[in-house]
Protein backbone atom coordinates (compact mmCIF):
# COMPACT_ATOMS: atom_id res chain seq x y z
CA UNK A 1 0.00 0.00 0.00
CA UNK A 2 1.44 3.33 -1.04
CA UNK A 3 1.06 6.40 1.14
CA UNK A 4 -0.85 9.18 -0.56
CA UNK A 5 1.57 11.72 -1.96
CA UNK A 6 -0.79 14.55 -1.03
CA UNK A 7 0.01 13.92 2.64
CA UNK A 8 3.68 14.56 1.91
CA UNK A 9 3.25 17.79 -0.02
CA UNK A 10 4.01 21.20 1.52
CA UNK A 11 1.09 23.52 2.06
CA UNK A 12 0.51 25.56 -1.11
CA UNK A 13 0.41 28.90 0.65
CA UNK A 14 2.25 30.71 -2.13
CA UNK A 15 0.11 29.47 -5.06
CA UNK A 16 -2.83 31.82 -4.53
CA UNK A 17 -4.67 34.21 -6.77
CA UNK A 18 -4.04 37.95 -6.56
CA UNK A 19 -7.72 38.67 -6.04
CA UNK A 20 -7.52 36.92 -2.66
CA UNK A 21 -4.22 38.47 -1.63
CA UNK A 22 -4.41 42.10 -0.57
CA UNK A 23 -1.37 43.28 1.32
CA UNK A 24 -1.47 45.52 4.35
CA UNK A 25 0.20 48.46 2.55
CA UNK A 26 -2.49 48.57 -0.14
CA UNK A 27 -5.27 48.13 2.43
CA UNK A 28 -3.91 50.95 4.57
CA UNK A 29 -3.48 53.28 1.57
CA UNK A 30 -7.01 52.53 0.32
CA UNK A 31 -8.49 53.11 3.77
CA UNK A 32 -6.72 56.46 4.08
CA UNK A 33 -8.05 57.54 0.68
CA UNK A 34 -11.58 56.57 1.70
CA UNK A 35 -11.27 58.51 4.94
CA UNK A 36 -9.98 61.52 3.01
CA UNK A 37 -12.90 61.15 0.60
CA UNK A 38 -15.43 61.12 3.40
CA UNK A 39 -13.78 64.04 5.22
CA UNK A 40 -13.51 66.04 2.02
CA UNK A 41 -17.16 65.43 1.23
CA UNK A 42 -18.19 66.68 4.64
CA UNK A 43 -16.05 69.82 4.36
CA UNK A 44 -17.29 70.61 0.84
CA UNK A 45 -20.94 70.19 1.72
CA UNK A 46 -22.62 73.61 1.70
CA UNK A 47 -19.70 75.30 -0.03
CA UNK A 48 -20.09 73.84 -3.48
CA UNK A 49 -22.90 72.19 -5.34
CA UNK A 50 -24.02 68.71 -4.34
CA UNK A 51 -23.03 67.36 -7.75
CA UNK A 52 -19.41 68.38 -7.19
CA UNK A 53 -19.40 66.80 -3.74
CA UNK A 54 -20.81 63.52 -5.09
CA UNK A 55 -18.31 63.53 -7.94
CA UNK A 56 -15.41 64.15 -5.56
CA UNK A 57 -16.51 61.34 -3.25
CA UNK A 58 -16.94 58.89 -6.14
CA UNK A 59 -13.56 59.71 -7.69
CA UNK A 60 -11.66 59.43 -4.41
CA UNK A 61 -13.51 56.23 -3.48
CA UNK A 62 -12.63 54.69 -6.85
CA UNK A 63 -9.03 55.80 -6.34
CA UNK A 64 -9.00 53.98 -3.01
CA UNK A 65 -10.38 50.83 -4.62
CA UNK A 66 -7.79 51.07 -7.39
CA UNK A 67 -4.94 51.40 -4.90
CA UNK A 68 -6.16 48.37 -2.96
CA UNK A 69 -6.42 46.23 -6.10
CA UNK A 70 -3.43 47.54 -8.08
CA UNK A 71 -0.75 47.92 -5.41
CA UNK A 72 0.93 44.59 -4.68
CA UNK A 73 3.78 43.56 -2.45
CA UNK A 74 6.04 40.55 -3.13
CA UNK A 75 8.28 39.23 -0.40
CA UNK A 76 12.04 38.99 -0.88
CA UNK A 77 11.89 35.27 -1.70
CA UNK A 78 9.01 35.28 -4.19
CA UNK A 79 7.94 36.53 -7.60
CA UNK A 80 4.51 37.10 -9.09
CA UNK A 81 3.64 35.72 -12.54
CA UNK A 82 1.51 38.44 -14.18
CA UNK A 83 -0.87 37.62 -17.04
CA UNK A 84 -2.46 40.31 -19.23
CA UNK A 85 -5.67 39.22 -20.91
CA UNK A 86 -4.70 35.63 -20.13
CA UNK A 87 -1.23 35.84 -21.73
CA UNK A 88 2.08 36.01 -19.94
CA UNK A 89 3.11 39.62 -19.37
CA UNK A 90 5.97 39.78 -16.85
CA UNK A 91 7.44 38.68 -13.56
CA UNK A 92 7.06 41.12 -10.69
CA UNK A 93 8.86 41.36 -7.39
CA UNK A 94 10.35 41.31 -4.93
CA UNK A 95 9.03 44.54 -3.43
CA UNK A 96 6.05 46.73 -4.37
CA UNK A 97 4.67 46.86 -7.89
CA UNK A 98 1.56 48.07 -9.71
CA UNK A 99 -0.80 46.15 -11.95
CA UNK A 100 -3.94 47.06 -13.86
CA UNK A 101 -7.03 45.60 -12.17
CA UNK A 102 -9.23 43.34 -14.32
CA UNK A 103 -6.74 43.51 -17.22
CA UNK A 104 -3.80 42.06 -15.28
CA UNK A 105 -4.00 38.99 -13.10
CA UNK A 106 -1.41 37.13 -11.09
CA UNK A 107 -1.39 33.44 -11.97
CA UNK A 108 0.86 32.32 -9.12
CA UNK A 109 3.21 33.50 -6.43
CA UNK A 110 6.42 31.50 -6.93
CA UNK A 111 8.63 30.84 -3.92
CA UNK A 112 12.38 30.83 -4.78
CA UNK A 113 13.58 29.40 -1.48
CA UNK A 114 14.96 25.88 -1.13
CA UNK A 115 12.08 23.45 -0.60
CA UNK A 116 12.20 20.15 1.30
CA UNK A 117 9.87 17.35 0.18
CA UNK A 118 9.86 13.93 1.88
CA UNK A 119 8.87 10.97 -0.28
CA UNK A 120 8.91 7.20 0.02
CA UNK A 121 8.48 3.90 -1.76
CA UNK A 122 6.74 1.05 0.07
CA UNK A 123 6.99 -2.68 -0.68
CA UNK A 124 9.07 -2.06 -3.78
CA UNK A 125 10.88 -5.09 -5.21
CA UNK A 126 14.61 -4.85 -5.77
CA UNK A 127 16.40 -6.46 -8.70
CA UNK A 128 16.82 -9.65 -6.64
CA UNK A 129 13.08 -9.62 -5.69
CA UNK A 130 13.35 -8.39 -2.11
CA UNK A 131 10.56 -6.03 -0.93
CA UNK A 132 11.93 -2.91 0.77
CA UNK A 133 10.57 0.33 2.20
CA UNK A 134 12.72 3.39 1.46
CA UNK A 135 12.30 6.90 2.89
CA UNK A 136 14.07 9.84 1.24
CA UNK A 137 14.19 13.64 1.30
CA UNK A 138 14.36 15.90 -1.75
CA UNK A 139 15.92 19.39 -1.69
CA UNK A 140 14.91 21.54 -4.66
CA UNK A 141 14.19 25.11 -5.75
CA UNK A 142 12.54 27.03 -8.58
CA UNK A 143 15.06 28.83 -10.78
CA UNK A 144 12.60 29.93 -13.51
CA UNK A 145 9.27 31.19 -12.15
CA UNK A 146 7.78 31.57 -15.65
CA UNK A 147 8.31 27.90 -16.55
CA UNK A 148 7.14 26.69 -13.15
CA UNK A 149 3.87 28.60 -13.57
CA UNK A 150 3.20 27.96 -17.26
CA UNK A 151 4.76 24.58 -18.12
CA UNK A 152 3.15 22.45 -15.40
CA UNK A 153 -0.19 22.68 -13.63
CA UNK A 154 1.05 22.15 -10.05
CA UNK A 155 4.83 22.02 -9.87
CA UNK A 156 4.86 20.93 -6.24
CA UNK A 157 2.76 17.84 -6.88
CA UNK A 158 4.64 17.13 -10.11
CA UNK A 159 8.06 17.11 -8.50
CA UNK A 160 6.84 14.91 -5.64
CA UNK A 161 5.40 12.34 -8.05
CA UNK A 162 8.55 12.49 -10.20
CA UNK A 163 10.69 11.83 -7.12
CA UNK A 164 8.60 8.86 -6.03
CA UNK A 165 8.59 7.19 -9.45
CA UNK A 166 12.35 7.76 -9.82
CA UNK A 167 12.92 6.13 -6.43
CA UNK A 168 10.95 3.06 -7.52
CA UNK A 169 12.93 2.84 -10.74
CA UNK A 170 16.29 2.99 -8.95
CA UNK A 171 15.21 0.36 -6.40
CA UNK A 172 13.97 -1.97 -9.14
CA UNK A 173 17.29 -1.71 -11.00
CA UNK A 174 19.50 -2.38 -7.94
CA UNK A 175 20.26 -5.41 -5.81
CA UNK A 176 19.57 -5.27 -2.09
CA UNK A 177 23.28 -5.34 -1.25
CA UNK A 178 23.93 -2.37 -3.56
CA UNK A 179 21.11 -0.41 -1.91
CA UNK A 180 22.34 -1.12 1.63
CA UNK A 181 26.00 -0.28 1.04
CA UNK A 182 25.70 2.19 -1.84
CA UNK A 183 23.48 4.98 -0.51
CA UNK A 184 25.75 7.72 -1.85
CA UNK A 185 25.56 6.31 -5.38
CA UNK A 186 21.80 5.89 -5.05
CA UNK A 187 21.46 9.53 -3.95
CA UNK A 188 23.39 10.72 -7.03
CA UNK A 189 21.38 8.52 -9.38
CA UNK A 190 18.10 9.81 -7.95
CA UNK A 191 19.26 13.44 -8.18
CA UNK A 192 20.24 12.99 -11.83
CA UNK A 193 16.96 11.30 -12.83
CA UNK A 194 14.70 13.76 -11.00
CA UNK A 195 16.66 16.79 -12.21
CA UNK A 196 16.33 15.66 -15.84
CA UNK A 197 12.55 15.46 -15.41
CA UNK A 198 12.08 18.77 -13.61
CA UNK A 199 14.48 21.01 -15.56
CA UNK A 200 11.86 21.74 -18.27
CA UNK A 201 9.60 23.01 -15.47
CA UNK A 202 12.18 25.54 -14.28
CA UNK A 203 13.05 23.47 -11.21
CA UNK A 204 16.47 22.21 -10.18
CA UNK A 205 17.22 19.45 -7.68
CA UNK A 206 20.00 20.32 -5.25
CA UNK A 207 20.30 16.96 -3.52
CA UNK A 208 18.52 13.75 -2.57
CA UNK A 209 19.18 11.97 0.71
CA UNK A 210 18.06 8.46 1.66
CA UNK A 211 16.83 8.54 5.25
CA UNK A 212 15.95 4.92 5.98
CA UNK A 213 15.82 1.50 4.32
CA UNK A 214 13.56 -1.12 5.91
CA UNK A 215 13.80 -4.80 4.90
CA UNK A 216 11.59 -7.73 6.02
CA UNK A 217 12.24 -8.98 9.55
CA UNK A 218 12.94 -12.57 8.44
CA UNK A 219 15.54 -11.38 5.97
CA UNK A 220 17.08 -9.11 8.59
CA UNK A 221 17.47 -12.08 10.98
CA UNK A 222 19.02 -14.20 8.22
CA UNK A 223 21.47 -11.45 7.34
CA UNK A 224 22.39 -11.11 11.02
CA UNK A 225 23.13 -14.84 11.26
CA UNK A 226 25.14 -14.65 8.04
CA UNK A 227 27.19 -11.76 9.39
CA UNK A 228 27.81 -13.67 12.65
CA UNK A 229 28.94 -16.77 10.73
CA UNK A 230 31.23 -14.63 8.60
CA UNK A 231 32.84 -13.09 11.68
CA UNK A 232 33.35 -16.56 13.19
CA UNK A 233 34.94 -17.77 9.96
CA UNK A 234 37.31 -14.80 9.97
CA UNK A 235 38.21 -15.51 13.62
CA UNK A 236 39.06 -19.11 12.76
CA UNK A 237 41.17 -17.99 9.80
CA UNK A 238 43.06 -15.54 11.99
CA UNK A 239 43.60 -18.28 14.61
CA UNK A 240 44.98 -20.62 11.92
CA UNK A 241 47.32 -17.94 10.65
CA UNK A 242 48.54 -17.38 14.21
CA UNK A 243 49.22 -21.12 14.63
CA UNK A 244 51.21 -21.11 11.40
CA UNK A 245 53.30 -18.18 12.61
CA UNK A 246 53.91 -19.86 15.99
CA UNK A 247 54.91 -23.12 14.30
CA UNK A 248 57.32 -21.23 12.04
CA UNK A 249 58.85 -19.54 15.09
CA UNK A 250 59.30 -22.93 16.83
CA UNK A 251 60.85 -24.38 13.69
CA UNK A 252 63.30 -21.49 13.55
CA UNK A 253 64.12 -21.90 17.25
CA UNK A 254 64.65 -25.65 16.83
CA UNK A 255 67.30 -25.00 14.21
CA UNK A 256 69.12 -22.74 16.66
CA UNK A 257 68.95 -25.35 19.44
CA UNK A 258 70.00 -28.13 17.06
CA UNK A 259 73.28 -26.40 16.37
CA UNK A 260 73.85 -25.49 20.03
CA UNK A 261 72.96 -28.28 22.57
CA UNK A 262 74.18 -26.17 25.46
CA UNK A 263 71.56 -23.53 24.69
CA UNK A 264 68.86 -26.22 24.59
CA UNK A 265 70.07 -27.57 27.95
CA UNK A 266 69.94 -24.08 29.52
CA UNK A 267 66.47 -23.46 28.09
CA UNK A 268 65.22 -26.73 29.55
CA UNK A 269 66.67 -25.89 32.95
CA UNK A 270 65.00 -22.49 32.86
CA UNK A 271 61.63 -24.00 31.94
CA UNK A 272 61.87 -26.56 34.73
CA UNK A 273 62.88 -23.91 37.24
CA UNK A 274 59.94 -21.67 36.24
CA UNK A 275 57.57 -24.60 36.61
CA UNK A 276 58.84 -25.65 40.06
CA UNK A 277 58.67 -22.14 41.49
CA UNK A 278 54.92 -22.45 41.92
CA UNK A 279 53.97 -24.37 45.08
CA UNK A 280 52.06 -27.54 44.36
CA UNK A 281 52.94 -27.38 40.67
CA UNK A 282 53.40 -30.64 38.80
CA UNK A 283 55.83 -30.74 35.90
CA UNK A 284 55.68 -33.63 33.44
CA UNK A 285 58.96 -34.12 31.60
CA UNK A 286 59.48 -36.66 28.79
CA UNK A 287 61.94 -39.49 29.69
CA UNK A 288 64.03 -38.66 26.66
CA UNK A 289 64.50 -35.13 27.96
CA UNK A 290 65.49 -36.49 31.37
CA UNK A 291 68.20 -38.69 29.89
CA UNK A 292 69.42 -36.18 27.33
CA UNK A 293 69.58 -33.10 29.50
CA UNK A 294 70.27 -34.71 32.86
CA UNK A 295 67.03 -33.28 34.23
CA UNK A 296 66.65 -36.08 36.75
CA UNK A 297 69.58 -34.90 38.84
CA UNK A 298 68.45 -31.32 38.55
CA UNK A 299 64.89 -32.08 39.64
CA UNK A 300 66.19 -34.13 42.55
CA UNK A 301 68.32 -31.26 43.73
CA UNK A 302 65.38 -28.89 43.53
CA UNK A 303 63.15 -31.27 45.45
CA UNK A 304 65.83 -31.76 48.09
CA UNK A 305 66.13 -28.02 48.49
CA UNK A 306 62.39 -27.63 48.90
CA UNK A 307 62.27 -30.37 51.57
CA UNK A 308 65.19 -28.91 53.46
CA UNK A 309 63.63 -25.47 53.82
CA UNK A 310 60.78 -26.52 56.14
CA UNK A 311 63.20 -28.41 58.45
CA UNK A 312 65.37 -25.37 58.77
CA UNK A 313 62.47 -23.18 59.54
CA UNK A 314 61.22 -25.65 62.16
CA UNK A 315 64.65 -25.92 63.82
CA UNK A 316 64.89 -22.18 64.07
CA UNK A 317 61.74 -22.17 66.07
Amino acid sequence: MTTSIQALLPTNRNITSTSARINSVAASAGTLIWLASALGGVLLTGRVSIAIVIGYVLVTALAGVYVMLALKLANQWEKAVVLRFGKFSSLKGPGMFWMIPIIDTIAQWIDHRVMVSPFRAEKTLTKDTVPVDVDAVLFWLVWDAQKAALEVEDYRSAISWAAQTALREVIGASDLADILIGRAKMDKDLQKIIDERTTPWGITVQSVEIRDIVIPQDLEDAMSRQAQAERERQARVILGESEKQIAASFAEASQAYKENPTALHLRAMNMLFEGLKEKGAMVIVPSSAVDTMNLGGLSGMVALAQNANPDKSGAGK
